[in-house]
């Protein structure tokens, strides 16, 4: 790789780290061609991305940014996936390492915050965006489905209690 081809990758990397949320570091060393495309591929679909690069010029674009921390995971054959989502890249990696022993996680960033293993399977854990958002909808919802409730509750009832004199003067 020569000195531009560095630089450019170098400031390629720093613009992604600076718009992340999230970054998670993984050993991917053993895994086929074929699980590394399925990685990338599951990670596009949620919205992340999955970077393998020189451990040397990804540490010099982590500086300035607020996933600086990760700094220390980068040893041996990494890859960093990242998202803009904070559960997207961890619930993908995760799942990713439950079924391909190869891919080892090794710890994370969320913001300036440092992540260990347990710390990005508990992001990992939390519900999407998107889900919170559907939650959310369905708890504004339903105080006005009980305000429509109560609002009929009281004409249901005289029309039963009409129903019921009328029953009873019919049977007598």
């Amino acid at each position: 790789m020569d000195r531009a081809a560095k630089k450019a990758a170098v400031e390629e990397l720093n613009g992604l780290f600076g718009t992340t949320s999230v970054a998670v570091v993984a050993h991917y060393s053993g895994l086929t061609v074929a699980q590394m495309q399925k990685l990338r591929s599951q990670m596009k679909q949620a919205g992340a991305s999955v970077k393998v690069s020189k451990n040397r010029l990804a540490k010099i674009a982590l500086e300035g940014t607020d996933v600086v921390a990760i700094g220390s995971l980068l040893k041996g054959p990494t890859v960093i996936a990242t998202s803009n989502d904070p559960v997207a890249a961890p619930k993908i990696a995760v799942e990713f390492a439950k079924a391909n022993e190869k891919f080892v996680i090794l710890g994370g960033s969320m913001g300036k915050t440092v992540l260990n293993v347990d710390g990005v399977k508990a992001l990992a854990s939390l519900p999407s965006l998107d889900e919170l958002r559907g939650k959310l909808v369905g708890l504004l919802v339903a105080p006005a489905t009980k305000i429509a409730q109560l609002s009929t509750a009281p004409a249901a009832k005289v029309a039963r209690v009409v129903q019921a004199y009328a029953s009873k003067s019919e049977a007598a």
